[in-house]
Order: structure tokens, then C-alpha cells, then sequence
């Protein structure tokens, strides 16, 4: 016969370091500046009546990284006239590595690599069809 318990054990979650962050940071402002921007933000548009991307950049929650893409809508019956929105996350994993997933069509996140460094995780996005932005 089984019988249920408390577990005493707690998961210790890493923290991470502000040294970390730093240099993933670094690793992915080089990434959007010299690569993303370049590649995906384009002059005005001939049809207004699409949205354009207008700028790229990353924001830190907690241990996570998220990566945006920031759109101007021009139609007349846009919702808003400026919107973002989530397309790469990194997700903080202990002893300086990270998981990586993209934001799929349906806003769900699908992890696509585990146990990355912050460099392959941008080469990922740089590299990967599926960070579409």
C-alpha cells in the first residue's frame, strides 16, 4: 500500500548574475544592431496600409529575455498606432546557460533549444526560420 507525503525537498532556483545579464545583453544588442535591424527594418512602405516594423529591441523580466518587435499600423482602423510584440525568449537555466523558444502563431512558446549559451542562442535567432520578426 502507497501512501502520500510531503515532499521536504525544495527546487533551489539559480539566480542570475547582473554579470550575466550584462553580457547576454551586450551579445544581443550586437545581434540586433548589426544584423536584425539592417535585414528587417526597411524605408516607408508604398502602401500604408500595412504595418511596419519601426524597431527591435530586448527588455529583461526576471531571469528571462525577451526579444521585440515594435510596429507602426498606418490603416485607418487600426486598434492602436503603435504595437509590440514578443518574438524570442531566453529563459535563464543555471550555470550560465539558457533555454531558448519563439513565440508560435497562436501565442504560445515553444521551446526549440535547451541548455544554450547566450551566443547560440543568438545565433539561433539570427540563423532560425522560426524567429521571424
Amino acid at each position: 500500500m502507497k501512501n502520500w507525503q510531503i515532499s521536504t525537498s525544495k527546487t533551489v532556483k539559480e539566480k542570475i548574475t547582473n554579470a550575466m545579464k550584462n553580457e547576454v545583453s551586450k551579445i544581443a544588442c550586437d545581434l540586433i544592431d548589426k544584423t536584425l535591424k539592417p535585414k528587417h527594418i526597411k524605408p516607408e512602405l508604398n502602401n500604408p496600409s500595412f504595418n511596419k516594423l519601426v524597431d527591435i529591441f530586448i527588455k529583461w523580466r526576471g531571469s528571462s529575455l525577451y526579444f521585440y518587435a515594435k510596429y507602426k499600423s498606418y490603416g485607418e482602423d487600426a486598434i492602436s498606432p503603435i504595437f509590440e510584440t514578443k518574438f524570442a525568449r531566453l529563459v535563464y537555466a543555471g550555470e550560465d546557460k539558457f533555454n531558448l523558444s519563439y513565440m508560435r502563431h497562436n501565442e504560445q512558446w515553444l521551446n526549440l533549444h535547451s541548455n544554450f549559451t547566450g551566443l547560440e542562442c543568438c545565433n539561433a535567432i539570427e540563423y532560425e526560420p522560426y524567429f521571424v520578426v
